[in-house]
């Protein structure tokens, strides 16, 4: 794949990060999140999708082609 085909997801946080693991909210802080609502476009990676894996109870994901 050339580098402007690259797949990317859209992650929309959907739940608070108060009173949750600090890793947690570090990671939502990593994905670019940090307000219920908020949505950030990311390059689809194995460090995002583990990343997305670990605060899934947190986040909605979209796959953008």
């Amino acid at each position: 794949m050339s580098d402007t085909m690259k797949k990317q997801v859209r992650v929309v946080q959907v739940a608070s990060g108060l009173g949750r693991k600090p890793g947690q909210i570090g990671t939502l802080i990593g994905l670019g999140l940090n307000k219920i609502r908020k949505v950030s476009t990311l390059e689809d990676t194995p460090a995002v999708r583990g990343m997305i894996r670990k605060v899934h109870h947190l986040v909605r994901v979209e796959e953008l082609s």
